[in-house]
């Protein structure tokens, strides 16, 4: 293993330990860790920040364009995060069987592997993942019969993507594609509709700017995988463009990022409020810096998630970018009460 962690005693307090985990996916000695922080590690909770953010966007653009039923919206924000879980459970479990996930393949170095580091055993993996979707299951049967049959559509939609992922759309470079329409249209305009039953033009433009920067994401991630991916026959998207123009490809994404909320400015789609966006530039600036170098010959201090690097700033944005994102939301909402 290479996982390069600040060393600290174990006997850290239990909510450093999780917030740890829910931040740079590690923590140390993870095999004497608690359960709960076990868990953190195993799902990928430190990913699970851009789910919450799409629902919470889908959530504040029902808000705005319509009106909600909070338990409604409760209810698919978390199935969203439940259904991340499971879906992070099954790739993990698909990836050790087909031989992608080795103790040499990034994944199984950046964190801790639930297989190959012991945390758990296939059948264990396998057990929870079919419990987080008999819990989805329940959610989404709930949500058809109160708010109709389109719930079904975006749910089977979802669990087509989710299920054709690992072994079909990243092996043929669509996996980016995959996470753009997941995490922007997909989610956030189900969450929307969940919220309030609203399909309008206006909420589907909005889930363009952040199912961007979420692609940008994995993007990133692939970068940092190119020559792993190719031993394995992952074609993903950086794998066929050449690192080099992925990572002008990255760089081209922030802007666009950009370009999109200026756009729902412009054109009225959306109020200003969400121009508070550009607080995030600071970020962005430091992403395209490092986009512009070659990547280190080693880790920085406390950097959580080595061997991967452009991954890491991608996400370093796109947290910040999806916070200003949503209060910039919340603006346009408070402005619409009193307008």
């Amino acid at each position: 293993m290479t996982i390069k962690i600040k060393q600290e005693k174990h006997s850290m307090p239990i909510f450093k330990r999780w917030f740890m985990a829910i931040n740079g996916c590690n923590v140390p000695d993870i095999e004497l860790a608690d359960g709960i922080t076990k868990w953190l590690v195993i799902s990928r909770a430190c990913v699970f920040t851009m789910t919450f953010t799409s629902g919470v966007i889908g959530v504040l653009l029902a808000a705005i364009y319509s009106q909600v039923n909070w338990w409604f919206a409760s209810l698919c924000v978390i199935g969203l995060i439940i259904a991340h879980s499971a879906n992070n459970l099954i790739n993990d479990y698909i990836d050790v069987k087909q031989g992608v996930d080795t103790e040499d393949y990034p994944r199984a170095q950046y964190s801790v592997h639930p297989l190959l580091g012991g945390l758990t055993t296939p059948k264990g993996l396998l057990q929870a993942a079919l419990i987080l979707n008999l819990i989805d299951g329940i959610i989404m049967i709930y949500l058809i019969i109160v708010r109709g049959p389109i719930v079904l559509g975006f749910a089977l939609l979802g669990l087509f993507l989710s299920l054709t992922y690992t072994g079909i759309l990243k092996r043929f470079g669509l996996g980016e594609l995959t996470a753009f329409i997941v995490w922007g249209p997909l989610m956030i305009v189900g969450t929307a509709y969940v919220s309030s039953g609203d399909l309008s033009p206006e909420i589907w433009l909005n889930s363009l700017p952040y199912g961007l920067i979420v692609a940008s994401v994995l993007v990133g991630k692939h970068i940092d995988k190119i020559e792993a991916d190719k031993s394995v026959g992952v074609r993903s998207l950086p794998v066929v463009l050449g690192e080099k123009k992925s990572l002008a490809l990255n760089k081209f994404f922030f802007l666009l990022f950009y370009v999109l909320i200026l756009g729902l400015v412009a054109f009225r789609i959306s109020s200003w409020g969400i121009l508070f966006t550009f607080l995030a530039i600071r970020r962005l600036l430091m992403a395209w810096e490092t986009y512009s170098k070659p990547k280190p010959e080693s880790p920085p201090e406390e950097w959580t998630v080595w061997p991967l690097w452009y991954v890491g700033w991608a996400m370093y944005f796109n947290r910040q970018a999806g916070e200003f994102f949503i209060l910039g939301l919340l603006i346009n909402l408070i402005i619409g009460y009193f307008i």
